[in-house]
């Protein structure tokens, strides 16, 4: 096994590559036809992210959930509020557009002002009739004022839920099939149907008319992400081709380079399709990330053939130590990395293991292009001219090589109290870190959709759906008045609690049907005594079938309800104190041994998947530690070396945690994934600091001081290279409407920033402080990889 990575491996395959140029070529353009092919299996996701495992118990209770009522996420509300709305001409012009959705295959059901009914007693025949509030259409102001007075003062059953009586806002509910819910097909209805015929409606009648509910929203969000990938990919390829450029002054350089991770973002979005993922907001981020960690490879390459050439002339042998020489490290550097996206893998979201195996795999396949694309393009390229080696001299960079080295030398106390300090005080931000499970807070702050979603909140308290199920245990254990009564205490709360929305549920039409009992009047719109009950229910089991008072609100068996309410975007804090609140007046009011109630939704579930990846935070970054430990164990065969090596790498991620903290910047799905990638990257900087000292410790009869400071100036180029490509690449994502994108962005950004200064400045400080117990022939002498073969030019990072 260990004899793959010796000096004669890497000699064959170097032999391979240059002799096989025509196949190898072939063979990448085979492959890549064939991702090419695959990229029609890539699915656009058209549900939540679930962040929770199958099997976990807040999943299986939503799933219990949606098999005894169906989808629940099947609502979209039309909203206007102008007092101009209330005249004939505009209020019958509503009332047609929103029966105009009725007649489309994908509404289940529409309902509006026009819809609503009265309940109304029949004496003579001992059963409740329906009767319309509008009959056709309203004639005349007389008529609508009436209207108004009647729904906005005598009927309570309908208040909040398509008007608010307060601030007279109108609303329309589209529920569309169920079966369509989670399709294609909801995206097409609503981009080709409902958005323009909306924006038809308003053009002609000058209203602002907002739309939301949780498929509209789903629809518009997945768009904007679809959207972006090409966003990502044009602005990576543009920064990191333009910082290239600076730094090699080669048009050539920067255009093969391009080729490279051009076709790795093929490939990536071919094993997306290949294995059947969908697109998600973590997935959209693979393509740019791809080039972003694809660029350093290149540098690194092309930086060694440019530096090869001006000693010797040979483009062969050049070309050939490129291979021999750079292959083994940025072997080892891609598989760290990728080893920091593969912990996610072990987790048992399945988010995070389609981003981890994606991430993974297009990592090593980027490496597999890199190594083999680069050097055969040269083998047909001209011998390179002087003004394409002009960057080798890299006097420019002279001052911040030199300000390392003297840093090293004489202020090793102020890098170590520094260090200290950065540590203490990163260490009281953390503990100000918030978790936030909110389903729309990363959501584009700036689009249309997300206004409407804050309007819909400041008129109808919300409209993140919460529901909780009651199982009575026994049939038609819902209509017993003790139920009811129950369910009412509980329902009180609710309205309560001023994040949520009015409560629904058959208990609001137990109420209405004993109002409607007496008459109408709206001082009996409330749960009837005993005796009423016999009496009321008699009428409602008299009623023909489309008086259905129980529909959507108790299952056909009548053993279990639901009681349907809205919730605010409030933080993970505040949601917590709602469920508690709800939970305790559960557990008092419902004894268990006689009901089965479960509080679900899918608000809820996001909530408890953001808190379930908290609690995997430290097992996937403790994993991506541990493996790493054991790449630099099994790399130099020390285990104090693998101490020294973390504590430069640990430091930064502590930085960046504190960070988060003083800005108000919450652990949340998006942010949760800045440590592990922030680790598996910056630690590629340590393999090749410590390859190289390890190098020049035997070149230089094991002086300590000697060695760190040579290893110093010849990576600290590089070094300073690749952290800058990457600080760029990652600021990319800044441009994104996510707010969790721009946060992942700006802070694996800093985070990798610190970590190239910790690298050049805290480990060969102590290097040099604990040298005697470190640094030792015993220790060094023989490693398992040699990453930098023995023969290595000591200009090889120059």
């Amino acid at each position: 096994m260990l004899k793959l990575f010796t000096q004669d491996f890497w000699d064959v395959v170097a032999r391979l590559i240059l002799r096989n140029k025509i196949t190898i070529l072939a063979g990448i353009f085979v492959v890549t036809i064939f991702f090419s092919w695959q990229w029609e299996n890539m699915r656009f996701t058209y549900t939540e992210a679930n962040l929770l495992p199958d099997d976990h118990e807040v999943n299986l209770s939503y799933n219990d959930f949606l098999k005894t009522f169906g989808e629940e996420g099947n609502l979209i509300v039309l909203g206007v509020k102008d007092s101009a709305l209330f005249s004939v001409e505009h209020f019958n012009a509503w009332n047609r557009l929103s029966d105009s959705f009725k007649t489309y295959a994908e509404v289940e059901t529409v309902v509006s002002i026009k819809d609503l009914q009265k309940l109304i007693k029949d004496t003579e025949n001992e059963k409740f009739i329906l009767k319309p509030f509008i009959k056709d259409s309203i004639t005349s102001l007389n008529e609508l004022s009436k209207l108004e007075s009647d729904l906005f003062k005598k009927y309570p059953f309908y208040d909040n839920f398509l008007f608010n009586a307060e601030t007279k806002t109108i609303r329309t509910a589209i529920y569309l099939k169920k079966d369509i819910v989670n399709t294609a097909i909801r995206k097409n209805f609503i981009v080709e149907t409902l958005v323009p015929k909306i924006e038809a409606f308003q053009a002609k009648h000058n209203f602002d008319v907002r739309i939301s509910g949780m498929p509209y929203i789903r629809t518009l969000n997945s768009q904007i992400i679809v959207d972006e990938i090409g966003w990502f990919v044009a602005a990576a390829l543009l920064v990191t081709s333009l910082i290239f450029f600076f730094f090699f002054r080669s048009f050539r350089a920067t255009f093969i380079s391009l080729i490279v991770v051009s076709v790795g973002v093929m490939w990536t979005l071919g094993i997306i399709g290949l294995l059947n993922y969908e697109i998600t907001v973590l997935t959209a981020l693979i393509p740019p990330l791809i080039i972003v960690i694809g660029i350093p490879n290149c540098i690194f390459l092309i930086n060694k053939y440019q530096h090869e050439v001006t000693l010797h002339g040979n483009k062969v042998k050049s070309l050939q130590r490129v291979i021999t020489k750079i292959g083994n490290a940025t072997l080892m550097t891609n598989v760290t990395t990728a080893s920091g996206f593969a912990t996610f893998i072990l987790t048992e979201s399945k988010l995070l293991k389609e981003f981890g195996v994606v991430a993974s795999l297009s990592i090593l396949a980027i490496f597999i292009l890199c190594l083999l694309i680069i050097p055969i393009i040269y083998t047909f390229l001209p011998f390179p001219k002087d003004r394409h080696l002009e960057h080798l001299n890299k006097r420019w960079i002279g001052g911040f090589v030199d300000w390392m080295e003297h840093m090293v030398k004489h202020e090793r106390i102020a890098i170590y109290t520094t260090a200290i300090v950065l540590l203490i005080i990163s260490m009281i931000g953390m503990n100000q870190i918030k978790i936030s499970g909110s389903l729309i807070e990363d959501m584009p702050k700036n689009t249309e959709f997300f206004k409407d979603i804050r309007f819909f909140e400041e008129e109808f308290n919300g409209i993140m759906p919460l529901e909780i199920m009651i199982d009575t245990k026994r049939k038609k254990g819902v209509m017993k008045l003790s139920t009811l009564k129950r369910m009412n205490e509980l329902e009180d709360v609710i309205l309560e609690t001023p994040e949520l929305s009015k409560p629904i549920s058959v208990v609001g039409l137990v109420k209405y049907s004993k109002q409607a009992y007496y008459n109408g009047n709206t001082k009996f719109y409330q749960l009837p005594s005993s005796q009423e009950n016999n009496f009321i229910l008699a009428y409602a089991k008299n009623s023909s079938s489309n008086v259905d008072l129980l529909k959507n609100f108790v299952d056909s068996t009548g053993q279990y309800a639901r009681i349907t309410t809205f919730m605010k975007d409030v933080g993970t804090d505040k949601m917590e104190r709602i469920q508690e609140n709800l939970q305790n007046k559960i557990d008092k009011v419902f004894p268990k041994e006689r009901y089965e109630v479960t509080m679900t939704g899918k608000a809820l579930v996001f909530q408890k998947g953001t808190k379930y990846l908290v609690k995997n935070l430290a097992i996937s970054l403790s994993l991506a530690i541990f493996l790493i430990s054991l790449f630099m164990a099994y790399m130099f065969r020390s285990g104090r070396m693998i101490i020294v090596s973390l504590i430069p790498n640990l430091l930064p991620l502590l930085i960046t945690a504190g960070l988060m903290g003083y800005l108000g910047v919450p652990i949340k799905p998006s942010t949760i994934l800045v440590f592990s990638i922030a680790f598996g990257i910056s630690v590629d900087d340590t393999i090749h600091f410590l390859a190289k000292y390890r190098q020049e410790l035997q070149a230089h009869n094991w002086k300590i001081k000697t060695s760190v400071y040579r290893a110093l100036r010849e990576t600290g180029i590089s070094m300073f290279y690749t952290s800058i490509v990457l600080f760029f690449g990652f600021s990319v994502f800044t441009i994104s409407s996510f707010g969790g994108t721009v946060a992942l962005g700006a802070l694996v950004s800093v985070t990798l920033l610190f970590a190239m200064l910790s690298n050049l400045l805290l480990l060969p400080s102590l290097l040099l402080s604990l040298e005697r117990s470190i640094a030792n022939k015993q220790v060094l002498k023989k490693p398992a990889i040699n990453i930098i073969p023995e023969e290595e030019d000591e200009d090889l990072y120059e």
